[in-house]
């Protein structure tokens, strides 16, 4: 399938999936003679488990690190926060994001709290 049909399967845009490819998150797809991009099956469902994995808080860089075991996950959601995974050897990834989170939080729930404080 050629590129609109990949991204509309996979819920996002012909634009994303020329940067998911230059930042190696989808392997280079074969091309036809005139150089179109040609997408199979198995390119939709990494499309779909980048996304689920955008979805849930995780960046490009994060993706990017763990760009070659992105194939561990195909046909499968995401396994829960703390659960064992999908790889024998975890790289981190994971629990690197939820700790950046976590301190956003913290860090935005002490500005709401300051900025409340000014109203009252």
């Amino acid at each position: 399938m050629r590129i609109g049909d990949a991204a509309a399967a996979a819920g996002t845009t012909p634009r994303a999936l020329r940067f998911y490819e230059a930042n190696g998150l989808l392997p280079p797809p074969q091309r036809t003679v005139t150089g179109q991009r040609i997408y199979g099956p198995r390119d939709v469902a990494r499309l779909r488990i980048i996304r689920q994995l955008l979805d849930l808080g995780l960046t490009i860089a994060d993706l990017r690190e763990s760009a070659g075991r992105l194939h561990l996950l195909e046909g499968r959601t995401p396994p829960e926060y703390g659960t064992p995974g999908a790889c024998a050897e975890p790289t981190g990834v994971a629990s690197r994001r939820v700790g950046t989170l976590t301190a956003e939080m913290a860090r935005l729930t002490r500005l709401r709290d300051r900025l409340a404080a000014r109203t009252r």
